[in-house]
């Protein structure tokens, strides 16, 4: 997936996508991310992933992709957003991302939601979340999961919808993803519960 970005990068054009891949490479390097009991795998796979995702779905912006690829180093490795090796826009949309402690999640959501770059971000990262948490997260994560994205992830979602109704395509994939996990674990776990 890296050379795969970095090859799509280079033909494009995309400088900020191609300075954030190798720091954000280099950043979570020796960080493991649990896909399933007892399996880890580089964490530098998840951001790839969105990013990869994203192209999929044709949301092919250069701070898009470059934020993609950072959302998690200033949260998960101690680099403050002006440290990063991209334009202003996008240091900005990472810091949106970027959940500070003791912060609720109302305002946390709140900043998001007025920035469409940081929106695909945190839709697309709830996105690929949700498709690996029932192999990697506990029963009572799996539910906090499911309620915090169905209180704020699936609102945002449909305010993006038509806030920025030219991603209206994406914005269906995204949903559809997204809630047809939900269902099908949701389901999963209620069937336990009886």
């Amino acid at each position: 997936m890296y050379e795969y970005i970095e090859t799509y990068a280079t033909a494009y054009k995309l400088q900020q996508t191609l300075q954030a891949l190798p720091f954000a490479k280099e950043k979570h390097k020796g960080q493991k991310r649990k896909v399933a009991k007892g399996n880890r795998q580089p964490y530098i796979t998840h951001p790839l992933t969105m990013a990869r995702h994203a192209i999929s779905m044709g949301l092919t912006e250069d701070s898009l992709l470059a934020a993609m690829l950072l959302h998690d180093v200033c949260e998960d490795c101690g680099v403050a957003p002006q440290e990063l090796p991209v334009e202003a826009e996008v240091q900005e949309v990472v810091r949106l991302v970027t959940r500070i402690d003791g912060e609720t999640k109302e305002k946390y959501y709140d900043q998001i939601r007025e920035n469409r770059i940081a929106t695909l971000v945190k839709l697309i990262d709830r996105c690929h979340n949700v498709s690996q948490m029932a192999l990697a997260f506990s029963r009572e994560k799996l539910w906090k999961y499911i309620d915090e994205t169905e209180n704020y992830i699936l609102p945002l979602l449909m305010e993006a919808k038509d806030k920025w109704p030219e991603q209206a395509q994406q914005y269906f994939l995204l949903e559809y993803q997204i809630t047809s996990q939900l269902q099908s674990i949701r389901s999963l776990l209620e069937r336990e519960d009886l």
